[in-house]
């Protein structure tokens, strides 16, 4: 039986990924900040499973993740879903503090976990979510945005690392555009906004196919590959929310 962890799996794109991996029979270890939001998903197949309590801006979240790990005996999969974020015009600093703090510090702790974890039982498959935000930085959301772009480098640097090494370790960046989950809600401001159980759909696939970057979906990959290619000195004097 395949077996996989999910981090942030209370809600969002985390909860709809670990549906789906439960329908498709894996053996799951599910994980948030507040463990009673996952009693959901556990009664789904309460005999393939497992919960545990993390937060992944803790320093403990790594043992909480091994213990995790444990309880379902081993991990193929390895799928992180957590992160916050907010659009942020007036740079309040704690907006900017706590994004970081979750999407860069969180990020790298379970992240690392989970690669360190892997290289020394065989191997794995690391998924993560990041975002199409990474791709060039966001005057209204600034840390989400160069957050993004961390998570975005550092797993192709770990992706590179693996490769040095040796690892059995293979890496799937996704990168959805506006989602309407929590995080947006249906505001109407967010252009083509994407159902969340269509990107978890999609996700899932890509896992499935190892893809190593995804942008979701089709319309979001033309609009990320455009603004690549705007230079500076015109970005900077966009207006993109």
């Amino acid at each position: 039986m395949k077996k996989a962890i999910v981090i942030g799996a209370s809600s969002g794109l985390g909860k709809e990924v670990a549906k789906l991996l439960i329908d498709d029979a894996w053996r799951l270890g599910i994980a948030a900040r507040r463990i009673e939001r996952l009693e959901e998903i556990k009664v789904l197949a309460p005999d393939r499973v497992e919960l545990q309590a993390i937060d992944v801006t803790s320093d403990d979240a790594p043992q909480a993740l091994e213990e995790l790990i444990e309880k379902i005996g081993g991990i193929d999969l390895f799928f992180y879903a957590s992160g916050v974020g907010s659009q942020n015009m007036e740079l309040e600093p704690g907006i900017e503090l706590n994004t970081v703090a979750t999407n860069g510090m969180g990020f790298t702790r379970m992240i690392g976990a989970a690669y360190r974890y892997m290289a020394n039982h065989g191997g794995g498959h690391i998924a993560a979510i990041s975002s199409i935000a990474g791709t060039k930085g966001l005057g209204a959301a600034p840390s989400y945005s160069a957050t993004k772009a961390f998570q975005n480098t550092y797993i192709q640097s770990l992706e590179q690392q693996a490769r040095m090494r040796g690892l059995n370790i293979s890496f799937t960046d996704l990168r959805p555009g506006f989602v309407a989950t929590a995080l947006l809600g249906d505001d109407p401001k967010y252009p083509m906004l994407l159902k969340p159980k269509k990107v978890a759909e999609e996700m899932v696939r890509a896992i499935e196919h190892r893809r190593h970057v995804w942008v979701i979906d089709w319309r979001w990959r033309i609009v990320t590959a455009l603004w690549r290619r705007i230079p500076r000195c015109l970005w900077r004097n966009l207006k993109v929310k």
